[in-house]
């Protein structure tokens, strides 16, 4: 969004007969505070707890004031808290940051989202990421296809024609490399949502270029992966949206960018951070956001001590100046109004990569909440 077109309308209605000079100021004041809300939200990182555990993290996020809490596919089905979360509040979002979906069908995704979005009465987005080859033939079993995103927007594909064959009656054809779902009968098709409530945002999860497009392209969200830098944002990531975007005649505005910055506050903090950067920073698909850096040899010697099981050696190799690129040092005071520097212009929603634990620090979060 153009900050000066912005405020130009109302600046524009303003005359010297009619308006005073304070309302005038006023009214530009009340436009930078909508945009900053337009422009960012924060939201919450459910953590990994059994499900008996949910009900009260989703009533004490949505007192916080957090847009959205988000589940993630790691110790727990990404799915089966949401529909907690859905049940025990009333205006938070809640969605999968993310579910990984080459362990699924296109038809197990659609059912599942399409009863979280009746449950939740439309709050339900559902995020998609791909995972890594050896998860998804090793830890699912599953197949990995010769092309990532070409499969990937098959799965969309056929989940938004189910949706349209629910919703409107249209009549299910897919037809495509990896899937052909032709068959829907009336005994295994859901009713109709109400109006808006059809309408699931669907977000996918990306590092690099490919799936960047694909959700310029496609989808209505786009998560951006905990490890980049605000330089890789804007040299790398959000390009490639904007290329997706361009393909399908739609604006910046049609898509929100999600991302899950680190943070240090303190020294504990600090060392967390060193260490999972160092674990990411690891993995052989993640090495491009090293390489716009320069640090490609760094990010070789590390996948090297990862495949050697010799994890305690790794956060030695990040230095100060890598931490920086990929962690907000900051204090708790200033730390509202340095995420909002850091990634004004790049994120819409924002999400601590540490998960929200009520009665740990609820007032920061509180507070946090508010600047927001």
């Amino acid at each position: 969004m153009n900050l000066s077109a912005f405020i130009c309308v109302p600046i524009l209605k303003c005359t010297a007969e009619k308006f005073s000079y304070s309302l005038f100021l006023f009214t530009i004041h009340y436009s930078l505070i909508t945009l900053y809300t337009y422009l960012m939200k924060l939201d919450a990182a459910l953590p990994p707890v059994p499900l008996k555990d949910v009900p009260a993290i989703a009533k004490a996020a949505e007192e916080i004031g957090f847009a959205a809490l988000w589940t993630q596919e790691t110790q727990h089905d990404p799915f089966l808290p949401c529909a907690l979360i859905a049940e025990h509040t009333s205006k938070m979002e809640m969605g999968t940051a993310i579910a990984v979906s080459f362990a699924r069908s296109p038809a197990n995704l659609a059912y599942t989202a399409w009863d979280l979005a009746a449950q939740s009465g439309g709050r339900f987005i559902l995020g998609l990421g791909t995972q890594v080859k050896a998860h998804i033939e090793r830890r699912f079993g599953m197949p990995w296809p010769q092309s990532v995103t070409g499969k990937l927007r098959e799965q969309i594909q056929v989940i938004r024609a189910l949706w349209d064959s629910w919703q409107n009656g249209a009549k299910l054809n897919f037809r495509g490399e990896y899937y052909k779902v032709t068959l829907m009968s009336p005994f295994f098709q859901p009713s109709p949502l109400p109006v808006g409530e059809g309408l699931i945002p669907i977000y996918v999860a990306g590092v690099n270029t490919g799936l960047a497009k694909l959700a310029g392209e496609l989808c209505e969200g786009f998560h951006a992966h905990p490890f980049n830098s605000p330089r890789y944002m804007n040299d790398v990531i959000l390009p490639a949206i904007a290329e997706g975007l361009q393909k399908s005649g739609r604006k910046r505005s049609d898509i929100t960018v999600s991302m899950t910055p680190f943070v240090a506050t303190s020294p504990e903090e600090e060392a967390f951070a060193r260490m999972q950067v160092a674990f990411y920073a690891s993995t052989p698909s993640y090495k491009p956001v090293m390489d716009l850096h320069g640090w490609g040899e760094t990010a070789e010697r590390l996948s090297g001590f990862a495949s050697k099981g010799e994890w305690a050696e790794m956060p030695m190799l990040i230095t100060d100046e890598m931490l920086a690129e990929f962690c907000l040092m900051t204090t708790q005071e200033n730390l509202a109004s340095d995420l909002k520097k850091r990634y004004d212009g790049i994120a819409d929603r924002l999400t601590l990569y540490t998960p929200f634990v009520p009665g740990e620090k609820d007032e920061w979060w509180r507070n946090l909440a508010k600047a927001f």
